[in-house]
């Protein structure tokens, strides 16, 4: 009994609570709906709103739309008006042109038919003239130059002469200041070498090993220097003979390391040339670096480096052909620099122009022609190769650096105790001078004078004028500049004199 009081109980509490909470349940499905009903009809409301403003928008954007399509009509309306008013203005123009062409045309058929009837006067009247005259025109137009030229001939031949005067002065002013300033910033002496060198004994025995057993010594010395080795009675010094001056520093170095070692035999001989030699071919090398690092150059090649060097052991004329080649460069380059051209090249060229020189006894041909080869074969610039061939004429002058090498080169030469000269080739060059001289017809006699720098013609008065004295003087000098071979320039004077003798009895 007790049991089922309990039971009822919690079924009647649990039947209780389910109601509550179905109550409770209810209504929060109430509220969930209302607060749902709300934010609809809140969301209906705003996309109202979002509507209205896009139509609003729309409705802005077709009339700003519309507005621009009137306004952009309008400016083509205005723009096809301006077009056609342009085109009438045009097709305006085109008939003036038009009429003014027809009128040109007319005129100028005028112009040319007047010209022909004035041509006809003119022809008829020619005719007239020259039968009242008796010439025909072309005898009448050389009647008059003759007579013009014969008025004032003279004349004219003092003016060419007074302008030949003037320009050569103004020319030779500015040439002598631009070589005096080169010479002046450059001096150097310059010492001949002679084809003999004398080595010192320390005493007279040993002169005895020097020549060995029946010559045995001597004779493998000569054999393996290529000098000739001169054992006299002059104390205390042996001389090496030879028109090679490197092979002459070759035995000076030789010999000299023989005496100093003091065992001199056929072996050690050969042993003391060998080292000798290889001593040279350093030393050679080292001249010729300092040569061009003296003139300022620093890219040439160790192979030219190498034959610059071995100038330093040539001579020409007496003169050193390294110094003489060093005293170009530094003459050439501040000519250039004077003249505003490629000092560079004109200094390489100078220092290179003689550079066959340095094998010209072992290859066939000029050293011009071998000095190209060489700078060819070793990458030197063309500019260079062109600026050093001309120097001797044997190749055009091509560029203005050409020149000024050839003037470097004669100044270099020519100037007093540079060289020195055979009386044979002293001669033969005046001889030369006169006999190109003589060849022109009118000339009387002829005389090289000052050791060749200036020849002095007298001509025939009656076959030469003084035009005609101008124009000898130019063909003399061309001549001698194209048949004779001469340092520095040979000034050309033509003398025409005319003497008038009568005797008062």
């Amino acid at each position: 009994m007790e049991f089922t009081a309990w039971t009822v109980g919690g079924l009647l509490g649990i039947g209780i609570g389910y109601v509550i909470r179905l109550s409770v349940a209810k209504k929060l499905q109430n509220s969930l709906e209302r607060k749902a009903e709300a934010e609809l009809e809140a969301a209906k409301s705003q996309a109202k709103e979002i509507v209205l403003e896009a139509k609003d928008k729309a409705s802005q954007v077709l009339t700003d739309a519309n507005k621009e399509e009137r306004e952009r009509k309008q400016e083509l309306r205005q723009l096809e008006d301006r077009l056609l008013k342009r085109e009438d203005s045009l097709d305006l123009k085109m008939k003036e042109l038009e009429r003014e062409e027809k009128s040109i045309k007319t005129k100028e058929t005028e112009v040319k038919e007047q010209e022909g009837e004035i041509e006809k006067i003119r022809q008829r009247a020619l005719s007239e003239l020259e039968k009242v005259s008796g010439l025909s025109r072309e005898d009448a137009k050389k009647m008059v130059f003759e007579e013009i030229e014969s008025s004032y001939r003279k004349d004219l031949a003092e003016s060419v002469a007074r302008l030949e005067k003037e320009r050569h002065e103004a020319t030779e002013a500015k040439v002598n200041e631009i070589i005096t300033t080169a010479i002046q910033r450059y001096a150097r002496s310059g010492v001949a070498d002679i084809t003999t060198s004398i080595v010192n004994l320390p005493d007279e025995e040993i002169k005895a090993k020097i020549i060995g057993k029946e010559g045995r010594n001597i004779r493998t010395f000569e054999r393996l220097t290529g000098v000739e080795v001169i054992v006299d009675e002059t104390p205390d010094n042996v001389i090496l003979s030879s028109f090679d001056p490197m092979r002459r520093e070759l035995a000076k170095m030789a010999l000299e390391k023989l005496i100093k070692d003091g065992r001199i035999h056929p072996a050690k001989i050969e042993e003391k040339v060998e080292e000798a030699r290889q001593e040279l071919e350093q030393r050679v090398q080292k001249i010729g670096e300092e040569a061009a690092y003296e003139v300022g150059i620093v890219d040439l090649p160790k192979e030219i480096l190498r034959l610059l060097g071995q100038l330093n052991f040539r001579t020409s004329y007496g003169q050193n052909v390294l110094l003489h080649s060093i005293e170009m460069a530094h003459i050439a380059g501040m000519m250039a620099q004077e003249l505003h051209l490629n000092s560079e090249a004109t200094k390489k060229g100078a220092l290179l122009h003689d550079i066959g020189k340095a094998i010209d006894h072992e290859v066939e041909g000029t050293h011009v022609e071998i000095g190209r080869k060489l700078l060819k074969k070793y990458g030197i610039a063309e500019n260079v190769i062109q600026a050093m061939e001309s120097h001797h004429e044997e190749y055009p002058y091509s560029t203005p650096e050409s020149y000024l090498v050839a003037a470097a080169d004669i100044i270099s030469a020519a100037r007093p105790g540079a060289r020195r000269d055979t009386l044979e080739k002293y001669v033969k060059r005046l001889e030369d001078i006169e006999k190109a001289v003589n060849s022109f017809d009118g000339v009387k006699q002829s005389y090289a004078v000052s050791a060749g720098r200036e020849v002095r013609v007298f001509v025939v008065p009656e076959k030469i004028d003084d035009f005609g004295a101008l124009e000898l003087a130019k063909k003399i000098s061309n001549k001698i500049q194209t048949d004779v071979q001469y340092p520095g320039e040979i000034k050309v004077t033509v003398i025409r004199e005319v003497r008038a003798v009568e005797y008062a009895r």
